[in-house]
């Protein structure tokens, strides 16, 4: 037993308790702390023989720490998190490091940094994903904060993070709420993933396929460039039977999906920067729509459409929804390193986008096959300034796009909604667009509000004014 253990963690639910174990396997004594103090006994006696000190109380379990303090919260985003905050500040000295390991917003973050370092103590935002499975096993971190700290940190989160090729998936990503944001936006593609996963599940079950016919497709793309881990789960959630009614599982659970709140932030935080994020947005919009369900319901009895049954050669609609779901996931990914690039440039963070990249390949839920070519392409290019425009992506644009087209049309001929896919495709069309129709636009703005223009016949910047027609009546 060592003076102290080398880092404490609060909040013994699922995440917690797994980092807890995690990071004990590594060679680190961890004291550990849930507001229910039964809780916390039944975890370590649990664990007989493992290097688990519990606390009864949180004045108990700051003093089992070894100096300077390493606390980790692993508890709900928001009010409980300045709640543990403000209980554990009367404990704690001068350089104690508090970890913040919930999805926190990072304005959140922000504001807690702040409050910490003015009293002398060190904060770090650390964005964790994985699941269950990765905080056991290996998670991907993404933490923020003093770069001073990080190398305090280091020894700890480079031995319990993910390995891949030999290397941690976990880097410093920037200060402030730098790691929370990452985090933030890494759940919002996450979203458009699920979702393009789920448009795809949509057009086979439209054409006839069963759950087996569906699963072995998602187990061959796992195969190939498509390899991901959601790909993978996917495959074995269509294969998982019922045991009482041997039915799919899948077709038994309410079509209703639930969220906490990170899409949604990344939603309103690309509003702010004026970044398109639409295939993120169509994530969450379907979500908000599917929990409608009644509703729905309902609508389905008077609003009419085509029927959603697909009658085509089922071999060759699935190498195009292949082709559509791996064009989608390209324009995903774009929006997203978009919105981390604009607001590096903002908050004047350093992020390496390449190196986020590389930790998101092992132990988070976006992990795949796919983000090797994401690094590849910022570490050849640093400033890239849309990711579609690497030469690997733009290739890739280029040779699936016939077929994403006709998946989206036909998808929209027989009244099937796929929200994301269609999304992505037209911010592919508008990005490459020469000329929109925003002319029309900017016309409408200055006729209705004098806004003004710019002409194509003179030089940018200077702006015109028409005096349009009266309008009557």
């Amino acid at each position: 037993m060592t003076t102290g253990s080398d880092i404490g963690l609060i909040g013994l639910a699922v995440m917690g308790q797994n980092l807890a174990l995690n990071i004990e396997s590594r060679g680190f004594q961890i004291s550990v702390f849930n507001r229910s103090g039964e809780a916390t006994r039944e975890f370590v006696a649990a664990h007989p023989g493992k290097r688990l000190v519990a606390a009864p109380t949180l004045a108990e379990f700051v003093a089992s720490l070894a100096r300077p303090r390493t606390v980790m919260l692993m508890v709900k985003a928001g009010a409980p998190v300045d709640a543990v905050i403000e209980q554990l500040l009367p404990l704690l000295d001068k350089d104690d490091i508090v970890i913040d390991g919930g999805n926190s917003l990072y304005t959140d973050t922000e504001r807690r940094s702040s409050a910490l370092t003015a009293r002398g103590l060190r904060f770090v935002g650390a964005g964790v994903s994985g699941g269950e499975e990765g905080a056991r096993k290996g998670p991907s971190i993404m933490p923020g904060g003093p770069a001073s700290t990080w190398q305090v940190l280091r020894p700890i989160f480079e031995s319990i993070a993910a390995k891949v090729d030999g290397r941690p998936c976990v880097m410093h990503i920037g200060e402030g709420g730098a790691g929370h944001y990452v985090k933030m936006v890494h759940n919002g593609i996450e979203y458009g993933d699920m979702q393009l996963i789920c448009e795809a599940y949509a057009l086979f079950a439209a054409a006839g396929m069963s759950c087996d016919e569906m699963a072995a497709v998602f187990e061959q793309w796992n195969e190939g460039e498509l390899q991901s881990y959601l790909i993978q789960i996917t495959g074995k959630i269509l294969r998982q039977r019922d045991a009482a009614t041997g039915t799919p599982v899948v077709d038994l659970i309410l079509d209703k999906a639930g969220q906490k709140g990170t899409g949604q932030w990344t939603l309103m935080n690309a509003a702010e920067n004026a970044v398109v994020v639409s295939t993120i947005n169509a994530a969450v919009e379907a979500r908000v729509l599917s929990s409608m369900k009644a509703a729905r319901v309902a609508a389905s009895q008077v609003l009419h459409g085509p029927a959603t049954k697909l009658t085509v050669e089922r071999a060759r609609l699935v190498v195009q929804v292949r082709d559509a779901l791996y064009a989608s996931k390209i324009v995903s990914y774009t929006q997203g390193f978009d919105l981390m690039r604009t607001m590096a440039e903002k908050k004047a963070w350093a992020l390496d986008l390449g190196g986020i990249a590389s930790i998101w390949r092992g132990g988070c839920i976006i992990r795949a096959r796919f983000l090797n070519h994401i690094t590849e392409a910022y570490r050849t290019e640093p400033g890239l300034s849309n990711l579609m425009l690497a030469p690997f992506f733009r290739d890739a644009l280029n040779a699936a796009q016939a077929a994403w087209r006709e998946v989206v049309a036909t998808a929209v001929k027989h009244g099937i909604a796929v929200p994301a896919m269609s999304a992505s495709l037209a911010y592919y069309d508008a990005y490459r667009s020469a000329r929109l129709p925003a002319n029309l636009l900017q016309a409408q703005r200055d006729f209705f509000g004098a806004h003004t223009y710019e002409r194509t016949d003179r030089p940018a910047g200077q702006a015109f004014h028409t005096d349009w027609p009266e309008v009557i009546g």
